[in-house]
């Protein structure tokens, strides 16, 4: 798999490398790993672009920085939350949104964290957690002009669909039973023959 090293002013340098070492190395989550080409004096860099097949999801090419370890660098980071099963506002039906999933930080290549954990196991529903309410990590500067307008989690009341009124069953509710009492007076028999048999 193609890729390409950028270091600060001078010129590009490409390189091969295996997509499974790609893998390998992103699913550790490290913001910063060392390149050595082809024997060359291992470097330090940062993935500046990772770019995958459109439809395989495979790595097709990636550009790298190369950062110099006492210089402060920009990098995206992942947010990641805690404690989303605990929360009261969950527990109590409502409905958790992660609206912001990468923040940008400012800090020394070797001090940018791998992700960033929010805990949200006290979000009651209606409540919105800023980054600004979000402590950075030591040596750690967030990248924003106003913190308090980036929405990092949002809790909303249960969603209540309205169900239509289902008028089916409830006709059926008015049956006066037309059953007339048989009045047929049955034994009209009033024996009334009296053989009296007088003497």
């Amino acid at each position: 798999m193609p890729g390409v090293v950028y270091s600060g002013g001078s010129d590009a340098k490409p390189f091969q490398v295996s997509e499974r070492d790609v893998r390998s190395i992103l699913s550790e989550g490290a913001a910063l790993f060392d390149l050595e080409i082809d024997g060359s004096k291992a470097v330090p860099v940062v993935i500046k672009e990772a770019q995958h097949h459109p439809v395989r999801g495979s790595f097709q090419h990636l550009d790298l920085m190369q950062v110099n370890l006492k210089e402060a660098i920009q990098a995206e980071v992942a947010i990641e939350l805690e404690g989303v099963e605990d929360a009261p506002g969950v527990k109590g039906g409502g409905v958790l949104e992660h609206v912001t999933r990468e923040v940008t930080v400012e800090a020394l290549p070797a001090e940018i964290p791998d992700n960033i954990c929010v805990d949200v196991s006290a979000m009651e529903i209606n409540d919105t957690l800023s980054l600004a309410a979000v402590a950075a990590p030591e040596g750690v500067t967030y990248v924003a002009d106003e913190l308090e307008e980036i929405t990092i989690v949002t809790v909303s009341p249960p969603r209540v669909e309205e169900a239509a009124p289902e008028v089916e069953e409830e006709a059926e509710l008015v049956g006066e039973g037309g059953d007339e009492g048989d009045a047929a007076s049955e034994g009209e028999g009033g024996g009334g023959s009296g053989d009296s048999e007088g003497e």
